[in-house]
């Protein structure tokens, strides 16, 4: 009879200390959670480009960059809006990123052989207003 309340003893007290480490991980987590929100930064500049496959592209090239988040160009404003986790990049890296695939923004000049390379349509004036 000892032996099985002994048993029964040893088993709750497993049980306890499970549950314990099971609810301490759970609020480590959220911490870090709650950690990645503050960091996220959003930001908005110009850049040139002419028509929908101009959106691809500018919005894949920013999406490249590590930590950027959400990306979305309007064609019509020539403006892009940006969310990015700011401990993995900044601005400045997202600019080039842009350039490098061509396009002018308000900070960085487009690569010329990049653009170049662009479809017929995609070749827009570099002396356009962005940001509008």
């Amino acid at each position: 009879m000892n032996k099985v309340i002994l048993s029964v003893a040893i088993i709750m007290a497993i049980g306890l200390t499970s549950c314990k480490n099971e609810i301490k991980k759970e609020a480590e987590t959220s911490t870090t959670e709650m950690s990645k929100e503050i960091a996220m930064t959003d930001l908005s500049f110009g850049v040139r480009g002419n028509c929908g496959m101009c959106k691809n592209t500018i919005e894949k090239a920013a999406h490249s960059v590590e930590g950027v988040t959400a990306a979305n160009w309007d064609k019509d404003k020539k403006k892009i809006d940006v969310s990015f986790d700011d401990t993995k990049t900044d601005a400045m890296t997202i600019h080039k990123a842009i350039a490098a695939s061509g396009y002018d923004t308000e900070k960085v000049a487009g690569s010329e052989e990049a653009y170049d390379g662009l479809p017929g349509c995609c070749q827009y004036d570099h002396e356009m207003m962005m940001n509008q």
